[in-house]
């Protein structure tokens, strides 16, 4: 799953490709903007939100889009075989004399103004990942709610944009408590270090091919995905469930010896489909 530092690499492939040049091709394969035509215009810079991707075009335009779960940039040479996906997942297609974006399965896709640009990011909280980062501020974010579970209150962009189903499990890992811990009984000197550490945790691999919480090679992550393998760090088996209402997956996980809190029953419907491999 893109989580902010998968974007900000997105962001950099595009704008190493595509920024200061002209557009030679340029097809939207979405309905609303089947006839937007962007050809002639230069390319002025492509820059990361949070989870979204702006993409500012001569002319006061920006092509706004998101990844969610499955979607994808790729950029290819003049001579590349497009391997993104099928024909028919391609979104987007923005093309210069050497290079060429294209998007597979974006769900989000908007043309629009870029004096508009804050109809569609303007609700994110700091940017673990931006220059408008204030982790004082994301943090009395997070605290608005106490009663709102820990891994909820990450993953809501409104508070700090950036975080996904991997970093709320490294994070609670780290820091000690499950994602199921209300906000307000999180230890107030562990809560303090939470902005400070997500932000190290996402900038230390924003440059890296492979993402690594741990440090160790071969064993990249605490607890995400390890479900029911050992603890690194203390050998219990690592336990998953979906946590939210249901309607999205938000699979976590965590360690019952390393984090102290809240969690869902060993038997509980999310706990055994995850178990049973079903969940991601």
């Amino acid at each position: 799953m893109p989580e902010g530092d998968t974007v900000w690499q997105a962001a950099r492939r595009l704008h190493d490709a595509l920024a200061g040049k002209t557009l030679i091709r340029s097809d939207l394969r979405v309905p609303k903007y089947a006839t937007a035509d962007l050809t002639g215009r230069t390319v002025l810079e492509v820059t990361p939100r949070g989870k979204h991707l702006l993409t500012r075009i001569e002319g006061g335009l920006t092509l706004h889009s998101h990844l969610r779960m499955d979607g994808c940039w790729k950029v290819y040479g003049p001579d590349q075989r497009w391997t993104g996906g099928p024909a028919h997942q391609i979104r987007v297609i923005l093309g210069t004399h050497d290079r060429t974006a294209v998007g597979y399965r974006l769900p989000v896709l908007d043309l629009l103004r870029t004096t508009d640009e804050e109809r569609v990011v303007g609700h994110l909280g700091p940017d673990l990942l931006g220059p408008d980062w204030n982790p004082e501020q994301a943090l009395a974010n997070l605290l608005t709610d106490p009663a709102r579970p820990l891994g909820e209150a990450l993953l809501d962009q409104r508070n700090l944009a950036g975080i996904g189903n991997i970093y709320k499990s490294e994070l609670c890992f780290v820091l000690g408590v499950t994602s199921w811990l209300p906000v307000g009984a999180f230890p107030a000197a562990r809560a303090a270090k939470l902005p400070a550490l997500a932000k190290r945790l996402l900038e230390t691999n924003r440059d890296r091919p492979v993402r690594s919480t741990t440090g160790r090679r071969g064993q990249d992550l605490f607890v995400y995905g390890r479900a029911p393998r050992p603890c690194l760090r203390c050998g219990t088996p690592v336990r998953a469930a979906d946590q939210g209402d249901g309607s999205r997956e938000r699979p976590t996980y965590w360690c019952p010896t390393c984090q102290t809190g809240p969690a869902p029953p060993p038997g509980s419907a999310s706990a055994q489909r995850i178990r049973r491999g079903t969940a991601r």
